[in-house]
């Protein structure tokens, strides 16, 4: 079997470190146009909506995202496609600027999603590979001294 990770040549420290910052702003971002959206924007009553609380349960992971925790963005990776699903069905099922920011909202969730993916794939690719390079190679063959 081939170690695909060797032949990555943009998997670096770096490469995973802007996939964090992309998680951590579109998070930022959904909040901020969560808010916006139901308060401000285009709320569903005048004056601000009572929606605008959930955004709550994308705080939480706020933290573990800048503590760069990697069970936070795999757990982060699932809870999202709730978000995704209200998108898609308030683009489909709104009119004008709510059908809009529903649309920014679904862009958003799959930016997030891909980050959060690519960030685990390449550290634990960058981990297995850092393993490969540290352990010493056994052998499982005769030795040259026998031959």
């Amino acid at each position: 079997m081939n170690d695909s990770s060797t032949n990555l040549p943009f998997l670096t420290p770096k490469s995973i470190e802007i996939t964090r910052w992309v998680a951590v702003g579109s998070l930022l971002a959904l909040i901020l146009l969560g808010l916006l959206w139901e308060l401000w924007l285009a709320p569903l009553r005048e004056g601000g909506s009572w929606w605008a609380i959930k955004v709550l349960p994308l705080c939480w992971p706020l933290a573990g995202l800048l503590k760069n925790r990697m069970y936070t963005y795999r757990w982060v990776s699932l809870m999202i496609w709730l978000y995704f699903i209200e998108g898609v069905v308030r683009a489909w099922g709104d009119q004008g600027m709510s059908a809009g920011l529903a649309l920014i909202e679904t862009i958003l969730c799959v930016v997030l999603f891909a980050a959060c993916a690519f960030h685990v794939r390449w550290r634990f690719q960058m981990a297995r590979e850092h393993a490969a390079l540290t352990t010493e190679p056994t052998s499982t063959g005769p030795s040259e001294a026998s031959k």
